[in-house]
């Protein structure tokens, strides 16, 4: 790795910790290990757009994905189903596009409507880019369809456990985050070479 890169990295991780307390406002709402999350997906996306830029590739080996992408989602399940305070949520949202636009219209706090939003578009996105790395004919089709029934499946636990609302407007959102990384492809193959 270029010194240019490991002093550009070394400032992008100063900035992320410069903000902290922005990161720990998550915590009020979900588990801490949301900070490893929001540190992780910063870290691999800051080093792919600077790897991006400079037109450096990164060798991962393929087991080294698959043991990645494991922990990513067990890390997501722990913010699912472990939440502060023991908060119980009973709803149930069958209509789509309803909490999508409470929260696009949302008068209350900015962080929990960009984070309802955003994140549940922006944490599947990986699960879309590994698809591809580990498919030979991958399909969009079969992605959608696989994303979908394990979300189906988390929400139904989630309200039948009391650790989450069921809502179809989280699937639309989980399903267009992986359909997006399916899309990233072809730009995260020009980085990351497994």
């Amino acid at each position: 790795m270029k010194k240019s890169m490991i002093l550009a990295l070394i400032l992008i991780q100063l900035i992320f910790f410069a903000f902290l307390p922005f990161w720990l406002e998550l915590t009020r709402y979900l588990h801490p290990v949301v900070i490893v999350v929001v540190w992780i997906c910063y870290s691999i996306l800051t080093l792919f757009l600077i790897s991006l830029i400079t037109r450096q590739t990164i060798r991962l080996p393929r087991k080294f994905l698959h043991i990645s992408i494991i922990g990513y989602a067990l890390l997501l399940l722990i913010l699912l189903f472990f939440r502060p305070n023991e908060r119980a949520f009973l709803s149930i949202n069958l209509m789509p596009f309803r909490t999508i636009w409470f929260y696009l219209t949302f008068d209350g706090n900015a962080l929990v409507a960009f984070y309802n939003l955003a994140a549940n578009i922006g944490l599947f996105i990986p699960f879309g880019v590994y698809y591809r790395y580990i498919t030979k004919n991958a399909k969009l089709v079969s992605l959608a369809i696989i994303v979908a029934a394990v979300i189906c499946i988390v929400e139904i636990t989630q309200l039948a456990t009391g650790r989450g609302s069921l809502d179809i407007d989280d699937l639309i959102l989980n399903v267009l985050g992986a359909v997006i990384g399916f899309g990233l492809f072809p730009l995260s193959k020009k980085v990351f070479k497994v």
